[in-house]
């Protein structure tokens, strides 16, 4: 099995690495209340997923 017959320079491998980067959540907008939440999760704002109300959320 073949095997590098030198290692990689430091700068080489921060190329590499340079590409790893955080990226901005998707957000879509609910369809009850109409504030960004997570897609795929209920509303933290109301509660509601998928037109039902899943969570109860405390009146403050």
């Amino acid at each position: 099995m073949p095997v590098p017959k030198r290692r990689h320079s430091n700068s080489r491998t921060n190329k590499r690495r340079a590409n790893w980067k955080l990226s901005p959540p998707n957000l879509v907008q609910c369809a009850h209340c109409k504030q960004p939440r997570m897609p795929h999760r209920a509303c933290p704002h109301c509660g509601y997923y998928g037109g039902r109300e899943i969570v109860q959320i405390k009146e403050v």
